[in-house]
């Protein structure tokens, strides 16, 4: 069987540096996986959930994160101690029309998480250019998208560094959002309480768990992790657990905030105003000036809309050759 992601398999060497030059080169992987986790389609269901039911979802939120960490962990186990990603590991383990199966269930699921990457990123340039159509903002992300995974010939710690510099436009764009927005620490601290109020707040709770826990992510971050040469004895890969770990924590944290930041926004702009029927992001986009009283928050919004997409969109183009590479053996460049 052949390497996961053999092009950059075991590229990133760990071993014979400073214990902090060591961690920095283990940093990176989770944080390719972390844009999954605040990718268009999270918006959607935070910007529902925050404009329908104020605060009082947040504890969702961290739920869901627990739930994603708790996960991810288990993948980066994987591929750390066996040295296989989740798919090829099924194909080892499961009779063949049961691999078929769970080929099947997730090439369907990136496509649907890849649906609404793709149009997310089109309507946030749509919205920062509105000459430039929705159609036109698909093809546009498309293209990018290939392009992009281009970086992978250099290798893979310049398309983690393109990631991680999305990621940040995301969270500092969020960050002013929130300073401009002002919402109440009280309020948010009541969030923290779990409690649903009723059906319609367990149904965007449910699609707030479905929006954070992405199954591809499972594929692509045990496959990410063996990007990373070490010493494969025990220390070795005690430290590379340990490494990948902290990793994670961090990456899904900024990710849990930049998901918490959207819910907040959405309460203390629409929720506060007594406005409760923002679903679609456009709508967010539109309101957000005239109820913070900031021509910058809708800009950043969709600034940090275009970066989410795109960042996501390339990471689950990348799942995808991982699960066709694990479960059919058919390998093509990226």
């Amino acid at each position: 069987m052949s390497k996961s992601l053999e092009e950059v398999n075991a590229s990133v060497n760990t071993s014979g540096k400073s214990k902090w030059r060591g961690f920095l080169a283990f940093l990176g992987p989770a944080y390719m996986i972390s844009v999954g986790y605040m990718d268009p389609g999270n918006w959607a269901t935070d910007i529902a959930g925050g404009s329908q039911f104020g605060y009082s979802l947040i504890w969702v939120l961290i739920m869901s994160n627990l739930i994603a960490l708790l996960l991810q962990s288990h993948c980066t186990r994987l591929g750390v101690v066996a040295g296989k990603d989740l798919a090829q590991a099924s194909r080892e383990s499961f009779p063949a029309f049961v691999n078929l199966f769970l080929y099947v269930l997730a090439e369907i699921a990136i496509a649907a998480c890849d649906l609404a990457e793709v149009i997310g990123m089109a309507i946030g340039i749509h919205l920062l250019f509105p000459d430039v159509s929705i159609l036109a903002g698909v093809c546009i992300t498309v293209l990018d998208s290939f392009l992009l995974l281009f970086l992978l010939n250099k290798g893979i710690r310049k398309l983690e560094a393109f990631i991680i510099s999305l990621v940040a436009l995301i969270g500092i764009s969020f960050l002013i959002q929130l300073l401009i927005a002002q919402p109440s620490i009280k309020q948010i601290a009541g969030g923290l309480i779990p409690g649903i109020e009723n059906q319609d707040a367990l149904y965007i709770a449910i699609g707030i768990i479905g929006a954070t826990v992405m199954p591809h992510n499972l594929y692509l971050h045990s496959s990410l992790v063996q990007t990373r040469k070490f010493r494969r004895n025990e220390d070795g890969i005690k430290k590379a657990l340990r490494f990948n770990l902290i990793d994670s924590a961090i990456a899904l944290n900024l990710a849990l905030f930049v998901n918490a930041a959207i819910l907040i926004l959405a309460a203390a702009s629409f929720f506060n105003n007594g406005i409760n029927n923002v679903t679609e992001i456009q709508d967010a986009h539109r309101l957000l000036e005239p109820m913070l009283g900031s021509s910058l928050a809708p800009i950043l919004f969709a600034v940090a809309l275009i970066a989410a997409g795109q960042s996501s969109t390339i990471t689950g183009t990348l799942a995808g050759q991982v699960v066709m590479e694990g479960y059919l053996n058919l390998r093509l460049q990226p």
